[in-house]
C-alpha cells in the first residue's frame, strides 16, 4: 500500500516517564560463561559435526568405508558420494559415534544468552527449539526481514533501520487516514513501539481480505516471551457518530509471527463499511482514531484474583 496514500496522526499520553535504555548491539547480554567442566567446542562434539552442513548429526550417522563421517539429511546432498574421500557411501551406519553422543551432556548454544540448562546429547535439539533465551525474529510485519537478536537489540533496530515510531506512554490515541478506502492490499499500514511498565509493545494497524471482504485490524504485540506477556492486559476502541466497537486482550508475544496472530483475529477487526460510517461524511475518505490503554495485572494474594495496575 502506497505511502503517498496514507496520513498516520499520532498523540500519545505520556503517562509513564520511565526510559529504557536501548542498546545497537546484537550481542547477547549475561556474558553467561559455560556451565563448569563444559566447554563451547569439544573435541567430541567436533566428531558430532556434520563436515557438510556444519550441523549436529542425529541418528541415523552415516559412514563411508574409510570412517568419514555426515549427517543423513546430506547423504541424499551429495549423490551418496563421501564429500572427504569420493567413496560411494553405502548405508553404513557409525553406531559407535551414535552411542558416544547419547552419553554426552552439553550446555544449550543460548548459553552465552544467558540459559543455564545442560542437557543429554539428544536431548538438547528440541530444548533449543523451544529455549526462552534464544533469540527473536525482528517483529516488523512491512518487509521479510531476517534480522535476529536480543529485545534490546530490535527495539534499536526498529527505530533506525526501520523508522519505526517510538513512544513513552500506557496511552494511544492514532488517526489513520486513508485517501481511497476501497482500495485495499494486504500490508501494513503502521508499526509503533511503544514503551511501558519497562517493557516494549508493537502496536500493527493493518488492511487487508478477509475473504472477499476487505477488514481493517489492529492489535497489539509484546516484545518478549508468551509468559511475560500473560502479565499484560490492553484495550483497543474505534468509534464516531454515536457508536464504538472495543476490544479488550493480551497482547501476542513477537514469538508468534506477525502473520499468525493477524490470521487467528486476535485483535480489533473493522469491518469496510463500518470504517467508513465511522468516517463520516461522504465515505469517500477513510479516518479512523483508535484509542487505546495498556495496563499489567497484579496478583492480589489475599483475594487469589488479578487486581489491574493501570499505568500513572
Amino acid at each position: 500500500m502506497g505511502s503517498d496514500s496514507i496520513e498516520c496522526v499520532s498523540s500519545i499520553d505520556e503517562m509513564d516517564e520511565e526510559d529504557t535504555a536501548l542498546t545497537q548491539s546484537s550481542k547477547p547480554h549475561g556474558g553467561a560463561a559455560p556451565p563448569a567442566g563444559f566447554a563451547p567446542s569439544t573435541s567430541v562434539h567436533e566428531l558430532l559435526e556434520c563436515p557438510v552442513c556444519a550441523n549436529s548429526m542425529y541418528p541415523p550417522i552415516h559412514q563411508c568405508q574409510n570412517g568419514h563421517t555426515l549427517c543423513s539429511t546430506c547423504k541424499t546432498r551429495v549423490q551418496n558420494r563421501c564429500p572427504t574421500c569420493r567413496q560411494e557411501l553405502g548405508d553404513i551406519r557409525c553406531l559407535a559415534l551414535e552411542k558416544v553422543a547419547e552419553s554426552l551432556e552439553l550446555p544449550c548454544k543460548y548459553y552465552s544468552h544467558g540459559c543455564p540448562e545442560v542437557f543429554p546429547y539428544y536431548s538438547k535439539l528440541k530444548h533449543e527449539s523451544q529455549c526462552n533465551y534464544r533469540p527473536y525474529n525482528c517483529p516488523y510485519a512491512g518487509s521479510e526481514c531476517s534480522v535476529v537478536g536480543d529485545i534490546p537489540f530490535l527495539v534499536t533496530h526498529l527505530r533506525d533501520d526501520h523508522k519505526v515510531d517510538m513512544h513513552t506512554g500506557c496511552t494511544f490515541n492514532h488517526r489513520y487516514v486513508k485517501s481511497n478506502p476501497r482500495e485495499v492490499e494486504n500490508a501494513t499500514w503502521m508499526l509503533t513501539v511503544f514503551n511501558c511498565f519497562g517493557q516494549s509493545f508493537c502496536l500493527h494497524f493493518e488492511a487487508f481480505q478477509l475473504g472477499m471482504a476487505p477488514v481493517y485490524m489492529a492489535f497489539l504485540r509484546f516484545m518478549g516471551d508468551e509468559n511475560d506477556a500473560r502479565n499484560f492486559s490492553y484495550s483497543l476502541e474505534v468509534g464516531a457518530n454515536g457508536r464504538k466497537l472495543t476490544w479488550e486482550g493480551t497482547p501476542r508475544s513477537i514469538r508468534d509471527s506477525h502473520r499468525k496472530v493477524r490470521d487467528s483475529h486476535d485483535g480489533l477487526i473493522i469491518q469496510r463499511n463500518m470504517a467508513l460510517f465511522f468516517s463520516g461524511g461522504e465515505r469517500k475518505e477513510l479516518k479512523l482514531r483508535v484509542t487505546g490503554r495498556i495496563w499489567k495485572e497484579q496478583q492480589n494474594s489475599d483475594a487469589a484474583v488479578c487486581m489491574p495496575n493501570l499505568c500513572s
